[in-house]
C-alpha cells in the first residue's frame, strides 16, 4: 500500500505580525513547524503502514526552508520525502497549491491513499485536499475521524458532520483529510531524529512536474487586497458577589443589558 501525506510548513502563529504601514504580513525568521493538523495525517499514515505494510511518502510545496518540516516527518518514521519548490510558486493561493501537489502526485506515480490535515493553521482555507482530489479525478472524503476498515481496493471511513458522522465506503485511490479526533500523534525517537538528518529528500522544480507560471504563484486567481491584524479584545469584567446566586443574577442582568440574552 502506497500512502502519501500532504503536509505544509507553517510559521508559529503567535510570532506572525502585520506591518501596519505596508499592510504586509511579517513572518518570523525561524524554520517554522509542521502544520499541527497534518501531524494527525502523518500518524494515521504510519498506523496504516504498520497494520497493512507499504510505504509512506510526505510531500510539500514551499521554499527550501520547508525541508525542515519534511525531516520532522522522516524522524517519525516516514519512508520518503518530496519537496516541490520553485520561485514561480511564490504568492500562490490554495487552488494553485493543490494544482502543484496534484502534478507532483502524478509524477510520483503510485498512490493508494492520500492523507492531509483538515486545514492549515495559517490560512485556514481547508481547500487544498478537496482541490487535489478534483485535479487528480479521484474520490475525496473530508474531515475523517476514523478509518475503520481497509479491504482490497476499498476503504471504510467515518466522516464528521454537524449532526454526528457518516460511514462511507470509498474506492481507492482517494484523498482524505483528517480531524484531530482520529488519533494521538507520536513523538520522534532520538534514533529517528538522527536518521532524518542524513536522509535524502527528493526535490522537484516546476519544470520537473510539468508546470509553468500560467496558473500558479503570482498568476493565481485569488488576489489579496488588504491584510490587517484582528482588533484587540475588550478587557473582561469580573463579576463579584457574596453568594453564587448573587453573582449569577449580576451576570444575567449584565448580559440582558448588552442584549446577549
Amino acid at each position: 500500500m502506497n500512502i502519501v501525506v500532504l503536509i505544509k510548513q507553517v510559521p508559529e502563529i503567535e510570532l506572525v505580525k502585520v506591518d501596519k504601514a505596508t499592510n504586509e504580513v511579517v513572518l518570523p525568521s525561524g524554520p517554522g513547524i509542521v502544520n499541527p493538523f497534518d501531524e494527525y495525517a502523518v500518524e494515521e499514515a504510519l498506523r496504516l503502514k504498520e497494520k497493512h505494510g507499504g510505504k509512506v511518502t510526505a510531500i510539500t510545496v514551499g521554499s527550501p526552508r520547508a525541508e525542515s518540516a519534511l525531516r520532522d516527518c522522516l524522524a517519525l518514521g516516514v519512508d520518503e520525502a518530496v519537496l516541490i519548490s520553485d520561485a514561480i510558486f511564490e504568492k500562490g493561493d490554495p487552488q494553485a497549491t493543490a494544482r502543484i501537489l496534484a502534478a507532483g502526485l502524478k509524477k510520483l506515480g503510485q498512490f493508494d491513499i492520500i492523507l492531509s490535515g483538515k486545514q492549515a493553521i495559517d490560512d485556514d482555507s481547508a481547500q487544498v485536499p478537496g482541490a487535489v482530489a478534483a485535479f487528480l479525478g479521484v474520490p475525496q472524503v473530508l474531515f475523517v475521524k476514523k478509518i475503520a476498515l481497509v479491504e482490497g481496493s476499498k476503504l471504510t471511513v467515518w466522516r464528521t458532520t454537524e449532526e454526528g458522522y457518516d460511514i462511507i465506503e470509498v474506492t481507492l485511490p482517494a484523498v482524505f483529510s483528517v480531524v484531530k479526533e482520529i488519533n494521538e500523534p507520536r513523538l520522534p525517537s532520538l534514533r529517528g531524529k538522527m536518521t532524518a538528518k542524513k536522509a535524502p529528500i527528493v526535490k522537484w522544480s516546476a519544470s520537473d512536474i510539468g508546470l509553468d507560471n500560467s496558473s500558479v504563484g503570482a498568476n493565481s486567481l485569488t488576489r489579496i487586497l488588504k491584510v490587517m491584524p484582528p482588533p484587540p479584545r475588550q478587557k473582561g469584567e469580573i463579576i463579584t458577589g457574596e453568594t453564587p446566586l448573587e453573582m449569577a443574577d449580576k451576570l444575567y442582568n449584565k448580559l440582558k443589558e448588552n442584549q446577549q440574552l
